[in-house]
């Protein structure tokens, strides 16, 4: 883990926050560590026990009795709200449900939602959003408890910002810092179709294809990964802002380990592909919301990624890399031909869209 100075304003490499700092790569991460780690640094450090915002997971986590209680909060702003496969509603139950499942914690206790809504915002939009919220909960066995409204004025904001936060219970965490060498790494299905369908409707491409949202809770998927044999799952990330790229990259930093990935192992389906070369953007860079890579004794991944693919949401799951004792913290593509180094992202390609 890197060593966090102490907070102050001068730290902030920029005078002004930038959309590349909500993106999800190292600028994001790099003003959580030079303002926010240090602000809400604890003295005494945290007790055993308790893991906090200084791991920089998907969640935190407190230990009571043999259990863990996980909690998690997530903000949701994509543009647009509706986009082919889902919605702001579905995508901020989903991306809530996912990142607890993604700490090991699948059975959730209660989720919280707070939404801000423009002036004007149309009511069976509106109602619509909050349909599908409900839809999405009942999917995931999360029950929405409690949450706030807010009204803003008109251009003050766009449209509808949601909030949501979950808690959770596990008996087994699974902290991105896990990884060790010789782990193989799974992807839970193909890459890059929220981000490549939310930017096609966005900006209208009227392409050809069919490009669909992959959003989905996948609690139950990561739930029947770990029943058989929990210890083989050594790590998880959900490849949200920036994609598998930004993913990988915060477990091989995290764990301090080396990565090596296949390219042509990469799960990709026709369309993404097609269009990722029409615009010149790498899949690996793009925003998924129903998928997991997950770490896993190399003993254990045929069987894990056999029971991936007999549920719905797994059946696309691949075998796509190796984790090493060299170049800690570094990503390397096996292209077949030579290899390259996979860089990590500084800031969305397509901000707005999680």
């Amino acid at each position: 883990m890197s060593q966090h100075q102490p907070f102050t304003s001068a730290t902030v490499s920029e005078e002004r926050v930038l959309l590349k700092h909500g993106a999800g790569g190292r600028a994001m991460r790099r003003l959580i560590d030079e303002v926010f780690v240090g602000a809400f640094r604890t003295d005494p450090p945290m007790p055993a026990g308790v893991l906090g915002l200084a791991a920089l997971d998907d969640g935190a986590a407190v230990r009571i009795g043999d259990q863990w209680l996980v909690l998690t909060t997530d903000s949701h702003v994509v543009q647009p709200p509706f986009f082919p496969g889902g919605d702001i509603g579905r995508l901020a139950v989903a991306g809530t449900v996912n990142d607890l499942a993604m700490m090991g914690a699948t059975y959730v206790l209660g989720l919280t939602c707070s939404m801000i809504i423009e002036d004007g915002f149309p009511r069976r939009d509106l109602e619509r959003i909050v349909k599908s919220m409900a839809d999405t909960a009942t999917e995931a066995a999360a029950p929405i408890l409690t949450g706030d409204t807010k009204v803003m004025g008109r251009g003050e904001i766009d449209g509808i910002v949601i909030n949501t936060s979950g808690v959770a219970l596990t008996r087994r965490l699974c902290p991105a810092s896990g990884l060790r060498p010789g782990n193989r790494l799974i992807v839970t299905g193909t890459i890059g179709d929220h981000g490549m369908a939310v930017m096609a409707t966005r900006h209208g491409l009227g392409l050809d294809l069919e490009l669909v949202s992959d959003v989905a809770p996948i609690n139950g998927l990561i739930r029947a990964v770990m029943r058989p044999n929990p210890s083989a799952i050594t790590a998880m990330k959900d490849p949200t802002r920036g994609g598998v790229a930004s993913s990988l990259h915060e477990l091989a930093t995290r764990s301090g380990v080396g990565i090596v990935i296949e390219e042509a192992a990469l799960p990709i389906r026709r369309e993404v592909k097609g269009v990722s070369e029409l615009i010149g953007i790498d899949p690996l860079l793009v925003a998924n919301e129903g998928k997991a890579v997950i770490g896993v004794d190399a003993g254990c991944a045929g069987e894990l990624l056999a029971l991936l693919r007999a549920q719905p949401l797994g059946r696309n799951a691949a075998i796509i890399g190796t984790v090493t004792a060299e170049r800690p913290g570094t990503v390397i593509v096996d292209t077949g031909f030579g290899r390259r180094l996979l860089a990590e992202p500084e800031g969305e390609l397509l901000p707005r869209i999680c």
